[in-house]
């Protein structure tokens, strides 16, 4: 950091307190994470930070403040990527493809989303997060952005026992901890990994592509004790090392000192374990004197102490209506398209006039998820394909209460941006919850055709929709679709939330799922997907109409498959108008 602002650079540290979220830190508990973030800031200081050129801005604050701008910008992200390729990125979480969870494929997708979020030049980054920046850089190639990120990738240090590529959260003896105390710092490194040559100890573990991914030069020889004298006690300009009575004055004498057997290990260990206590003592000085650090490092040091059972975190969800609200019949109205038919038009009135007596009739037009499912595209801008989602949608509810306009009176429609932006903190950790709660297959299986990142998100926003929509206390509630693809996710949203500990201390009751069976007015048998010709749409004139429904499959006497009898009763009749039936003086007239 210091060399970065030293060359003049504003250093801006992102700190990421909802990407330790989704990565199940401290429990899932924000406010437990964002205490962490503060000892960092703490240890940062005391180490010798130069302040003057550093902004710290916390990942949660600053999204919910630009909300509409960073989400769509994620959605925009996610849909332009399969999951094969963003797989590619967990190693940044620790993670390998196979366990991942729903919630881990968010990590690459927001991270990619800051960099452009943050306006930032350069991402000066772990080399362990160099696949994710190379992301960053193809996006630029697929949204037409001209002047790409510069990548600046620091070394990760070796982990103190042998083999390790990197330290192990779970093996405390891995690394140094700026809040060791000096007796621990000698006892770590005395213990460490030191071969003296390449084939006297080879590493046991890692390697292959994570071990390649993790460095960015060729190292052989592995040892860890060497890595901390090039990368920490060397770090600082005009540094020096002493050891076995010599001051080292760059790491390559140090390097060729110790291979040579000139330098012993002990006196290798010796030195560096004076450098290192003598880099810390400042930070365990900062934490024993000021009052605030050492409230901090006693409060996580408790938390660390409680079994994991004991940091569940509270239920964090949107309600898109209020308390109070009496039963509600929530209908989610299908993917936006340029060209609505009016077969789609049916099944969702068909859904409407489903609700009981009494019950509040919600129509949830999901246009953010629509986004994400890239379902209207081909605007210049993300924010030109936004227009064209709600443009169509708007179109639909327009058509709607043309055909039924007595029941679209009562009926109550939300667009699904509008009400996250009413609080799009609890909306976001929601859906966060929910991809940690399930593994990437399970969100997948709602639908195995699809590649995309984008549908994965959406899967999780439906979750999420159901969570807004349909927890309730004490009063009913009703998730409603046509689309077999929409009640897969809203299953999979129920069957979470009757699982969800959080939801049930919260005292609520699970919705119910209902699929309101659709009917087809296709009028053409086996028609081709281009055939402009095989169904209605609701933009269909006069003309159209007539073209369409003169070529219609129409077999005397077949009533099974009858598409202008279809229409007529549930286009024409099921809508409330009358059918008059003429025919020509050539066919016998209407005698």
């Amino acid at each position: 950091v210091n060399k970065c602002t030293a060359a003049g650079g504003t250093f801006i540290f992102w700190v990421a307190d909802w990407f330790a979220l989704m990565n199940d830190k401290m429990g899932g508990d924000l406010d437990r994470i964002k205490l962490v973030g503060e000892y960092l800031i703490e240890v940062w200081t005391a180490a010798g930070m130069d302040m003057s050129r550093v902004q710290f801005k916390w990942a949660a604050d600053e999204i919910t403040k630009h909300a509409g701008r960073y989400w769509t910008l994620a959605l925009d992200v996610a849909r332009r990527f399969t999951v094969a390729r963003v797989s590619k990125c967990c190693q940044i979480m620790g993670r390998k493809e196979g366990t991942l969870t729903a919630a881990q494929m968010l990590y690459p997708i927001m991270q990619c989303t800051d960099i452009f979020f943050l306006g930032a030049n350069i991402c000066q980054l772990g080399v362990d997060q160099r696949k994710v920046n190379m992301l960053a850089r193809e996006y630029c190639d697929s949204a037409g952005i001209k002047l790409k990120p510069i990548i600046l990738s620091h070394h990760m240090l070796y982990g103190l026992a042998q083999g390790q590529v990197k330290m192990s959260k779970s093996n405390k003896d891995s690394a140094i901890f700026m809040e060791d105390s000096a007796a621990e710092v000698a006892r770590k490194l005395a213990q460490a990994y030191c071969p003296r040559s390449a084939d006297g100890g080879a590493a046991s573990g890692g390697g292959g592509a994570e071990e390649e991914s993790m460095h960015l030069v060729q190292d052989d020889l592995k040892n860890p004790c060497l890595d901390y004298v090039k990368h920490i006690v060397f770090a600082p300009p005009g540094a020096t090392f002493s050891a076995g009575g010599t001051c080292f004055r760059d790491y390559r004498a140090v390097h060729d000192a110790f291979v040579s057997g000139a330098l012993s290990e002990a006196d290798l260990k010796a030195g560096l374990t004076e450098a290192v206590n003598a880099l810390v003592q400042p930070v365990r000085e900062h934490f024993a004197t000021n009052e605030r650090a050492a409230t901090i490092l006693a409060t996580i040091t408790g938390w660390m102490a409680e079994p994991k059972e004991l940091r569940a975190s509270p239920l964090r969800r949107l309600q898109a209506l209020p308390d109070g609200h009496g039963p509600a019949w929530a209908v989610f109205a299908p993917p936006p398209s340029l060209s609505p038919t009016a077969g789609a038009a049916l099944d969702l009135l068909r859904c409407l006039r489903a609700a009981p007596e009494g019950w509040t009739r919600v129509l949830w037009l999901s246009d953010w998820s629509a986004l994400s499912l890239n379902c209207v595209s081909g605007g210049k801008t993300t924010a030109d394909d936004l227009k064209a989602i709600c443009a169509a949608q708007d179109l639909l509810v327009g058509c709607l209460r043309a055909l039924d306009p007595q029941l679209m009176a009562g009926v109550v429609v939300r667009r699904q941006s509008e009400a996250i932006l009413s609080d799009p903190s609890n909306y976001w950790i929601s859906v966060i919850n929910a991809g940690r709660a399930h593994s990437l297959g399970a969100i997948r299986a709602a639908d195995e055709n699809s590649e995309q990142v984008g549908f994965v998100i959406a899967t999780l926003m439906a979750v999420a929709d159901a969570l807004a929509l349909g927890a309730a206390a004490g009063t009913g509630r009703v998730l409603c679709c046509s689309s077999p693809r929409d009640a897969r996710s809203l299953q999979l949203a129920v069957a979470y939330l009757e699982g969800c500990a959080a939801y049930k201390a919260a005292g609520l009751s699970p919705p119910e799922v209902r699929v309101v069976e659709g009917v087809s007015l296709a009028l053409k048998a086996d028609a081709a997907a281009a055939d402009a010709d095989a169904e209605l749409l609701l933009l269909d004139g006069q003309p159209d109409v007539q073209r369409k429904m003169k070529k219609a499959f129409c077999e005397p006497g077949n009533t099974a498959f009858c598409p202008p009898l279809a229409v007529a009763r549930e286009l024409v009749l099921g809508c409330g108008a009358s059918l008059e039936v003429k025919r020509r003086e050539e066919d016998g007239g209407d005698h």
